[in-house]
């Protein structure tokens, strides 16, 4: 390599006053004594071209004389080239598994409590609506006509719908349900048969007819409450209104009649279904023990053998049981749905 020294001592000026270095910008440069930078009017882009290796010539020099590129310096710049590499390298991969890190942790968080499960209550007053079948059973014995003991006249089934309402109160202890109902209902339960016994003027022109026009429950009830379902027993007292007629079979000309409002006992059970907080649906079943009466029958005046209208024609005992089956819907309030863990 040329010695930057005799490369600066060969490009000052030499021999033309006014000439200046290349640092002077003159347009007159020598080098070794020769101006080579000048160029002839024909050669314009040779004289550029010598310029630019001028000017490279000299820049690396003044670097040269910096210490910059001795082979010292070379060296550190090298190894601190390498040092930083290695260390960004080193940087870059601690970097990376703890950016992976970063993004799959998840904060903690505290489990959410468990669910609370609604837990219907049975409790407070409640109104509702039934409505459904029944059928009385009904046996016309020891029957007098007159003074005239005439013994059993047969028995026979009064069927067909009824419908009412009923209220009442509950309360829930645990899961056993108690509570007081009233129900009253308006009914048509008809039954007839031939009368086998008494006659008019030949065997089988009387016959004995049966209707039951309402009746109530007054009732205790015992239940078991799974949640929203309700199982009851329930008993109490019962009351008919009950309607007896002798017809003519043959004109269906009503001779006596015979009223009454009956009490007597009854038991049944009742399953229930809550569908909403204050909404319930249930079937229920009811055995009515009526016990038997003796009613006596008086003459209504249509049917002349029988006698003038409000006479005392004759008497009978009537023995009766009911069953009935309903559905029934309730509306509650007093005791709405609580929540428990």
């Amino acid at each position: 390599m040329l010695g930057c020294g005799f490369i600066n001592s060969q490009l000052q000026p030499h021999g033309k006053a006014g000439s200046t270095s290349a640092f002077g910008g003159n347009s007159d440069i020598y080098f070794n004594g020769a101006n080579v930078a000048q160029p002839e009017a024909d050669s314009k882009e040779g004289a550029e071209c010598c310029i630019r290796v001028t000017e490279f010539i000299v820049k690396f020099c003044m670097l040269y004389d910096k210490d910059i590129l001795d082979s010292e310096n070379a060296e550190r710049i090298l190894m601190k080239k390498l040092l930083l590499r290695t260390a960004g390298l080193a940087a870059l991969g601690m970097a990376a598994p703890a950016s992976a890190a970063d993004f799959a942790a998840r904060p903690y968080t505290k489990a959410p409590p468990p669910m609370m499960a609604a837990i219907y209550d049975w409790s407070g007053f409640y109104i509702g609506a039934n409505g459904g079948w029944g059928s009385s059973r009904k046996c016309w014995d020891a029957g007098t006509f007159g003074t005239i003991f005439i013994g059993d006249e047969g028995c026979h089934d009064a069927t067909g719908g009824v419908a009412g309402g009923q209220i009442g109160y509950r309360w829930q202890s645990s899961a056993w349900v108690f509570g007081l109902e009233a129900q009253g209902d308006w009914a048509d339960l008809r039954g007839s048969q031939v009368n086998d016994v008494i006659f008019l003027q030949t065997p089988g022109d009387v016959t004995n007819r049966s209707k039951i026009d309402a009746f109530g429950l007054f009732t205790g009830q015992v239940g078991y409450a799974w949640n929203n379902v309700l199982f009851y027993v329930k008993g109490g007292a019962a009351v008919t209104r009950d309607v007896y007629e002798a017809i003519s079979t043959i004109s269906g000309d009503i001779g006596a009649r015979a009223t009454e409002s009956r009490w007597g006992g009854t038991v049944g059970a009742g399953l229930e279904f809550g569908f909403a907080p204050n909404w319930s649906l249930g079937v229920g079943y009811d055995h009515l023990f009526m016990g038997n009466r003796t009613v006596g029958f008086y003459s209504t005046g249509v049917v002349p053998l029988v006698g003038t209208a409000g006479t005392l024609v004759g008497t009978n005992r009537i023995g009766q049981d009911v069953d009935l089956v309903t559905v029934r819907v309730n509306y509650r309030w007093g005791g709405p749905v609580v929540a428990k863990y």
